[in-house]
């Protein structure tokens, strides 16, 4: 298939199903230069990200974490909207787009003009005090790092997604952490981390959103995770047609009305808007 003829595919499941709710995944901003986590099978690329249980329960784990961060997040941080982004917006702009729910953490749909946007993971731009729930921003806390760490400050490795690394090293242990200045809580980036719950108004506006759309279209996305997957699973249970925009497989493919194996960011694009 071309890209060309996704995007006239697409373009006729939007003209049938004009009030959408989209759902992105991290297919939609490596073109922005962020890593995703799968691959086109929907197995691990990589080694899985950090679990909830174990950034809380284990210094060694929160060291790592904020070391590899000093050098993945200015990736993040510095990305900027690719062509899938702005295309979303002009959807929103346009009334097709009734509600955009991301499971990305990057904040490249504002960015790109989206506001109707549900962050269903969180945002990694700011960090929260799991004591006392007091907000920073991520600059700041990496910012303090940098200056107790200038040593793996000046360190470099490749990218890896959500504002990670791959940087391996024997010494995490001697990096020294930053805790909340009020009540000297842990310090946690305010994402989902795996084996986190989400929260619970997130589903449900997104849930509300698509029992009043036409259907559903997903970009970007495996789905192989379930706070993603759900969204399919209701919009199948309603009768809502669901269509998929990624590379490779999905885990809700056999309940697509429409599956394009197709690039986002050019089948987005070729849109006619």
């Amino acid at each position: 298939m071309t890209t060309l003829k996704a995007s006239e595919r697409l373009q006729q499941f939007i003209q049938d199903h004009p009030r959408l709710m989209l759902l992105t995944g991290a297919g939609i901003s490596t073109d922005s230069g962020i890593p995703d986590y799968r691959d086109k099978s929907g197995q691990w690329k990589r080694k899985p990200p950090v679990q909830h249980h174990d950034f809380m329960s284990d210094l060694h784990t929160r060291q790592r974490f904020w070391a590899r961060s000093l050098i993945g997040w200015p990736v993040m941080r510095n990305a900027q909207p690719n062509a899938a982004h702005k295309a979303i917006a002009q959807l929103e702009h346009n009334g097709t787009c009734q509600l955009l729910v991301t499971q990305n953490v990057d904040g490249l749909h504002n960015k790109a003009g989206s506001q109707n946007v549900v962050d269903l993971h969180g945002r990694s731009d700011q960090v929260i005090c799991m004591g006392c729930q007091v907000l920073y921003t991520r600059d700041q806390i990496c910012d303090q790092l940098s200056t107790l760490n200038p040593e793996f400050a000046q360190l470099t490795a490749s990218a890896a997604p959500d504002g990670d690394a791959d940087l391996e090293r024997d010494d995490f242990h001697q990096f020294q952490l930053t805790d909340c200045q009020q009540c000297g809580g842990i310090l946690k980036p305010h994402v989902v981390f795996f084996g986190d719950t989400v929260p619970r108004d997130r589903v449900d506006t997104a849930f509300d959103a698509l029992e009043q759309s036409d259907g559903l279209l997903v970009i970007g996305s495996s789905l192989m995770v379930f706070s993603g997957y759900r969204f399919c699973r209701k919009a199948h249970e309603l009768g809502k047609p669901i269509a998929l925009l990624n590379k490779g497989v999905t885990r809700a493919d056999e309940l697509a009305t429409l599956k394009l194996d197709a690039a986002c960011s050019e089948t987005l694009a070729g849109l006619d808007q």
